[in-house]
């Protein structure tokens, strides 16, 4: 759904980038091909200093972290911000966008200590491994019994549910997807009591519903990675004809941060 590439050439009527331009795009399931054709609103001029690689890492990811912290749950310098599948490649984007352009607190949860070890590496003040226990019990061990401002979610079901019991008064859970397979139920006298507010991303559906909101989350993220202050984590690199192993690589969990597929 997303690439990093090169304009060969243009159609007549394209105005915002010509041949020889380095970009980003996001498209359907186009992507995942030595060339293709996409309108010219779908793509985004990889500033001078951002390698292809890194370029490729944000449109997705960076897109959804940026949605998630800066739009819906306005995230504030200086709140802490739990983050599910921490080591995935939303999950490493939210703890760098929060991290190093938001200035948050970060609190790692991921399911094993290997993912725990390198979101700490990446940026959070602290990790739970929440296989090991309830993720509830280990957050107010951090933090307290006030709890975390502000959650990401990608995981779904009961990790859902303990992360929105881990907030404080007035926090914020932003829900982006349910990798864990199961979609939790939430029961209204919970936002009632501490006066928190459940809320969604759906990325892709800015790109048809509020336009200007989704292209500034991608100008947004190559900007801060021009500057430096976001540096994506790149896992593994697959070539085009290794694209089997690389689907693999992901269904058994193996994948950390972003998982690319090189074609040259």
């Amino acid at each position: 759904m997303e690439f990093s590439g090169t304009v060969l050439e243009t159609g007549t009527d394209v105005s915002t980038v010509k041949e020889g331009d380095r970009v980003i795009g996001v498209s359907g399931f186009t992507g995942m091909a030595e060339e293709c054709v996409i309108d010219q609103k779908a793509l985004w001029q990889i500033p001078e200093g951002v390698p292809l690689r890194e370029a490729a890492s944000l449109p997705v990811s960076y897109g959804t972290a940026i949605m998630a912290l800066e739009h819906r749950a306005c995230t504030q310098p200086g709140e802490t911000v739990l983050v599910t599948a921490a080591a995935g490649a939303t999950g490493l984007a939210v703890i760098d966008v929060a991290t190093h352009v938001l200035q948050a607190k970060v609190i790692a949860a991921a399911g094993s200590d290997e993912k725990c070890r390198l979101a700490v590496e990446r940026g959070a003040q602290a990790s739970v491994n929440y296989s090991q226990g309830s993720l509830r019990d280990a957050v107010t061990e951090l933090v307290g019994s006030g709890g975390v401002n502000v959650a990401i979610d990608t995981v779904g079901g009961d990790i859902f549910l303990e992360a929105l019991r881990s907030l404080a008064w007035e926090g914020r859970i932003v829900v982006v997807g349910f990798a864990g397979g199961n979609i939790a139920s939430v029961s209204a006298n919970l936002l009632l009591l501490k006066n928190i507010s459940a809320m969604g991303v759906y990325w892709g559906r800015y790109r048809d519903q509020n336009f200007p909101v989704f292209s500034r989350s991608l100008s947004s993220a190559l900007q801060y990675c021009q500057e430096g202050r976001i540096q994506p984590h790149i896992g593994v690199v697959f070539k085009l004809e290794e694209v089997n192993d690389a689907f693999l690589h992901v269904i058994q969990r193996k994948s950390t941060g972003k998982v690319l597929i090189s074609l040259k």
